[in-house]
């Protein structure tokens, strides 16, 4: 595929965001000035300023010498970037690949992009015309090179698109500085007159080396192809994203599950060709009024499964406000794993506690309670109950070690034990009643003791002693007493509740 790249021009980008926040300076003469070695410095301007005489670089006092009436204001470092990145991003509704061109442009690289808006010039037109609408001057132009679509968004007599192959003949009629050369090398162009690039651009490259130094020649070499010259996107595109632009702004939720669908059965295709699943998934959807929703889904294990993954989007639907409505979808997988053949036999058979549908309700669950609301254990090789398992990486790990099932261990483990109260107990017996929380219970049943030691290589101190015990309302609680029987007294504490 041909590479073809846009490059916009914003000829006001401070201006036309200031007046965007103070419209009452619409049509008005203002300047914004930056210091440099203890001289204020024009660093940008409106139209009706430039108009009257003022130029970027002009002292302040000149400027108020040709303009009397002229307002200033101060302007902030960083200001630029901040505002380009912010246009940048909402510029990803063309094409994934957005990059900042400082202090006033971006550089889109949008090859495979416009059929989707019909030709390059309804593409380079749609963008234009956005960018306006929300309030900024802009020049723009489509090349097959960063160097030729700059040169001519910014010294073109127009916003254009140059044919693929012709970057040269576009290149002809425009000054030197449309090649981003430097300033020594510009100045002598300029004292020999040479003030088009058709003046030199034939020269035997020997000639313009020796002249204008080698900087010349790698920017005309970027310009017209023949070096290349490669951007920085504000975003680094996922290996698996699928894009689908709208011909109408979808408002309606049926319109959104459509979009949903069509972008599903296209990313599943890819990752299922690859031998892959999703764990996560994120639709971005980008709505007219330039803000952006997104709606992001989990699953418990890797998944090209087409019909699971759109009931997960299904849950998510109710909190995609469409507004005005939505524009670009955008659907990515941020990351993916490979899908063992076990896997994607599960998706049709169902063999026994194996079964697919089980990761898939607990994805299901996940969207609806929240993924931190769902746990899954393994035994781990302790002895203290708080330290005998372990949170599970994943739906598939498998446990190392088997669990304990020798002795009854509660439904409920508290994280760690909490004392109570007891009445007097009688030595190796549990006490008569306790009180936990304030409430009295009366034990009516009870068996133990089941003595557990701490593992000595990792903390000194007393062993346990643990009762099943059931009160007076058939309520069953896991107590132990810390250390040996003591007439002084022992400490007790409850660990945990059986069902």
């Amino acid at each position: 595929m041909q590479k073809r790249y846009a490059s916009i021009w914003f000829p006001y980008l401070i201006s036309n965001w200031l007046v965007l926040r103070r419209p009452a300076l619409k049509d008005t003469a203002f300047v914004i000035t930056s210091a440099e070695r203890g001289r204020a410095l024009v660093k940008a301007l409106s139209e009706p300023a430039r108009t009257q005489g003022v130029t970027e670089g002009m002292s302040l006092a000149d400027a108020k010498a040709i303009v009397p009436g002229l307002q200033v204001f101060s302007d902030k470092a960083g200001r630029e970037a901040r505002l380009l990145r912010a246009i940048g991003e909402w510029c990803i509704r063309y094409t994934p690949f957005v990059a900042l061109d400082l202090p006033d442009g971006l550089i889109l690289d949008t090859s495979g992009c416009p059929h989707l808006w019909g030709a390059e010039e309804d593409y380079l037109k749609e963008i234009v015309s956005r960018l306006k609408t929300l309030g900024y001057e802009v020049r723009a132009a489509i090349a097959d090179t960063i160097g030729t679509a700059w040169a001519v968004a910014r010294f073109g007599e127009e916003t254009r698109v140059i044919n693929s192959g012709e970057q040269a003949t576009a290149l002809l009629s425009l000054p030197p500085s449309a090649l981003r050369l430097e300033t020594v090398a510009l100045q002598r162009l300029q004292k020999l007159g040479l003030y088009q690039i058709s003046s030199f651009i034939h020269m035997p490259r020997a000639v313009l080396r020796r002249r204008f130094g080698a900087d010349l020649l790698l920017k005309l070499a970027r310009a017209l192809g023949q070096d290349e010259e490669r951007i920085q996107p504000l975003q680094i595109m996922p290996p698996y994203q699928e894009r689908l632009p709208c011909l109408e702004p979808i408002r309606t939720a049926i319109g959104i599950e459509i979009a949903i669908k069509k972008l599903l059965e296209a990313l599943c295709k890819r990752l299922q060709g690859e031998g892959k699943g999703l764990r996560t998934a994120v639709l971005t959807c980008y709505r007219i009024d330039g803000k952006v929703i997104q709606a992001e889904i989990g699953t418990n294990s890797p998944s090209h499964h087409i019909t699971h993954l759109f009931k997960l989007f299904l849950l998510k639907i109710p909190s995609i406000e469409p507004a005005l409505g939505i524009e670009l979808f955008v659907m990515e997988a941020p990351k993916t794993e490979d899908v063992s053949p076990l896997q994607e036999a599960l998706w049709i058979a169902n063999p026994g506690l194996d079964d697919q549908g089980v990761s898939e309700l607990l994805d299901r669950l996940a969207v609806k309670v929240g993924a931190q609301a769902i746990h899954r254990y393994l035994p781990d090789e302790h002895f203290w109950p708080e330290r005998s398992l372990k949170p599970a990486a994943s739906i598939q790990e498998k446990t190392t070690v088997p669990w304990k099932t020798s002795r009854p261990r509660p439904t409920q483990l508290l994280a760690m034990p909490v004392p109570i109260e007891v009445s007097a107990p009688i030595p190796d017996y549990p006490p008569m009643l306790f009180i936990y929380k304030g409430k009295r219970h009366m034990i009516k049943k009870a068996d133990g003791p089941e003595r557990i030691a701490q593992e000595w290589w990792l903390q000194q101190g007393e062993h346990r002693d643990y009762y099943y015990v059931e009160d007076e309302d058939g309520q069953r609680y896991w107590l132990f007493r810390s250390g040996h029987y003591s007439e002084q007294g022992s400490q007790w504490f409850i660990h945990g509740f059986f069902a």
